[in-house]
């Protein structure tokens, strides 16, 4: 199915009337776009087709089973002819993802997997659907201390303008990409860029990045950052002051003093507290910058990608001079990065003025130890997503039950059979790394708006309680035996999986609650 029905944003046909269908053509109602497809096409999603007459979704549902072996993914028909087989070693080990299982849309329809299990004896339900979700982001963690970007600058994919800098962390600088003010607020092709940019970075691929006034950037989920250019290598051990304090005992006795360089607090060993406790001589050295607390100074430069994410290259150009009745010649300076990869020898000559010399091997050990302590520099792609009414339609009657019942820890999340952190207050807002859900678990609609698998795990007389489709809840063997509890764009095919070993099983677990 690599052709499509050619849609850009609302097809015309959107303010036709459902019974004025084209001749040859079968409408999709699985979305608010409503595509009509040609035989043997896909709708402007590619995410369902016209296969001789019938509305189908394409990809097949991803189910995970514990006891699978092999890494292979088998791609199993649904049976519909016959009876399922009974080849389940436990139902305990079987978990039905809401990737490629089709959508509740329009809402008033339940989920297309409503699924019983048993779990140590315990009849359990599991809601199985993908969400459409217009309100959602990506919160990207970025390991690195080069300059990106001041604090809510504009991160712009392929010119259009998709997200913004945010508050950096310790270690990290933060994006905040996507969200509903960038899918629907602004124009046309801002809003295409925006669908097509998350569902790429969600699904585990590059995408590339500029950011205005600052770095131009490659982004992939569980990679190294590209910062113009430059694929990073080490995440800071800690900041200037934390790099002092670590590593002072080290330090002591193969050195006179010591220059962390960092964008934020730059850390000078013999005024801070650790090297006082150690009772090192203080070596007079005169910092730039402005003095926060002894042996702490921020703002010696200016932000940018050299020596401890500032703009400089030469380390010399941030200390002002010595104090001549404190300092002495012969005195040994060591001035380093919070990650190491930067790092100098000094020795002072007769008139104070530090002269560089080769490193000590004692002291290359201790800089080399700093560069060990770096973790290895990743981009982590979180999926920031608030399932709302629509969605839990599908669960139940009575939507705002399922969301006391998620609060009340009684409904476990999940996206993709991923762990979901549920962020507190009202609603139901889910977090989820990426790098946790199964490949290509991400799709789009042209609305536009991204496409996501959710799961809602339950014990069968909790589901009964929150006014859930009981009527249609069906055992694991005969969803597996015969697909969607709809025909209305049902997925043909399944795929078995293994779950990721660090992933909490689904069925009979807690939420992550905030």
């Amino acid at each position: 199915m690599s052709e499509h029905t050619k849609t850009d944003g609302l097809p015309e046909q959107y303010s036709q009337p459902a019974e004025k269908v084209v001749a040859g053509k079968i409408a999709c109602n699985a979305c608010p776009v409503l595509c009509q497809i040609s035989e043997g096409r896909s709708g402007a999603c590619d995410r369902y087709a016209n296969m001789g007459g019938v509305l189908i979704r394409v990809d097949p549902v991803v189910v995970l089973r514990r006891t699978l072996n092999s890494q292979a993914s088998p791609l199993v028909a649904f049976n519909t002819d016959q009876q399922w087989s009974g080849d389940l070693l436990n139902s305990n080990d079987v978990f039905v993802t809401g990737v490629g299982s089709s959508t509740t849309y329009p809402d008033y329809k339940p989920a297309p997997f409503i699924v019983s299990s048993q779990v140590a004896g315990v009849d359990m339900v599991t809601v199985v659907t993908e969400g459409i979700f217009s309100y959602c982001s990506l919160k990207v963690k970025i390991d690195t201390d080069r300059f990106l970007g001041v604090e809510q600058a504009n991160v712009r994919c392929k010119g259009e303008v998709v997200g913004h800098v945010t508050t950096a962390e310790y270690g990290s600088q933060m994006l905040s990409l996507g969200g509903v003010h960038h899918l629907t607020g602004g124009s046309k092709k801002e809003g295409r860029v925006t669908m097509n940019m998350m569902q790429a970075l969600g699904n585990k691929q590059a995408v590339e990045f500029t950011i205005d006034g600052g770095s131009q950037l490659i982004i992939q989920a569980g990679k190294a950052p590209v910062v113009n250019g430059v694929e990073e290598k080490r995440m800071r051990v800690g900041c200037g002051s934390a790099a002092v304090g670590i590593f002072a005992k080290q330090f002591h006795g193969v050195t006179d003093e010591v220059v962390v360089v960092d964008d934020h607090i730059t850390g000078v060993l013999t005024e801070h507290q650790a090297g006082r406790c150690l009772d090192m001589r203080p070596s007079g050295i005169q910092m730039n910058g402005r003095k926060s607390t002894p042996g702490r100074y921020f703002q010696v430069a200016n932000p940018g990608t050299g020596w401890g994410g500032t703009d400089i290259a030469d380390p010399l150009s941030i200390i002002e001079g010595w104090d001549a009745g404190r300092a002495w010649p012969g005195l040994r300076l060591l001035m380093t990065s919070t990650t190491g990869e930067h790092a100098s020898w000094y020795v002072l000559d007769d008139s104070l003025r530090p002269i560089e010399k080769p490193m000590p091997t004692e002291v290359r050990v201790v800089v080399d130890r700093i560069g060990e302590n770096c973790e290895p520099s990743l981009s982590t792609v979180l999926f920031l997503g608030g399932a709302g009414g629509s969605l839990r339609a599908g669960v139940t009657e009575n939507p705002v039950l399922l969301t006391r019942a998620i609060k009340d820890a009684l409904v476990n999340v999940t996206c993709g059979g991923a762990p979901a952190y549920v962020w507190p207050g009202g609603g139901i807002t889910v977090m989820v790394d990426v790098m946790r859900m199964p490949d290509n678990s991400f799709g789009t609609v042209p609305t536009p708006a991204i496409v996501a698998p959710i799961e809602f795990s339950m014990t069968m007389d909790n589901y009964r309680a929150l006014g859930g489709h009981m009527a249609h809840v069906r055992t694991l063997e005969e969803a597996l035996s015969c697909g969607a509890g709809h025909s209305d764009g049902a997925p043909l095919n399944l795929q078995w999986q293994s779950p990721q070993a660090a992933n909490v099983w689904p069925l009979g677990n807690p939420p992550m609650l905030g």
